[in-house]
């Protein structure tokens, strides 16, 4: 595909924008690119991307961005890494976070396993816990379109739940 602005080079820049509902989408070269402005986003950058769209206020400090007060870890640098700095960034970006755990691990409560207070062994996991398990179970077999799979979650979670009301 060539590029629309020069007709000369191979477009690898796609721009689709979306204003009031209209999408519009260019197909340009590297350099038409970046004389239109787009080479900004060359290192697919979360940070630079939040700059460019607030006229760069995020990085020369007009705006202010919250930080942890115990490790001093800003939201930008989570989303840039991936990494959390402390166990105290999950309540400071709370809001924040709970979308993109949401969407990633299908809830946002641990169900993980448990030991006992003696040490010897699992606890049982309680009805409730086990129910979030299997939507989570069901979730992941619908991805892998295991359909077959997910009939049986999906019928033993409802028989869980029926449980649960009587």
């Amino acid at each position: 595909m060539l590029c629309e602005k020069c007709h000369k080079n191979t477009a690898t820049t796609h721009i689709k924008t979306v204003i009031n509902g209209v999408v519009t989408e260019k197909n340009l070269c590297g350099f038409c690119a970046a004389a239109e402005g787009y080479s900004q986003f060359a290192n697919n950058s979360f940070a630079s991307m939040l700059a460019s769209m607030f006229g760069n206020e995020l990085a020369t400090g007009t705006i202010k961005e919250t930080r942890c007060s115990c490790c001093g870890t800003a939201f930008s640098d989570i989303a840039e890494t991936g990494k959390m700095g402390c166990s105290e960034c999950y309540a400071t970006f709370k809001d924040r976070l709970l979308p993109y755990l949401r969407r990633l691990h299908g809830t946002t409560e641990h169900t993980g396993k448990r030991l006992n207070s003696v040490g010897a062994g699992l606890v049982a996991v309680s009805e409730e816990s086990k129910i979030e398990q299997l939507r989570t179970q069901l979730l992941e077999a619908i991805k892998a379109e295991e359909f077959e799979k997910a009939a049986v979650l999906r019928d033993e979670i409802k028989s869980l739940e029926e449980g649960e009301q009587k």
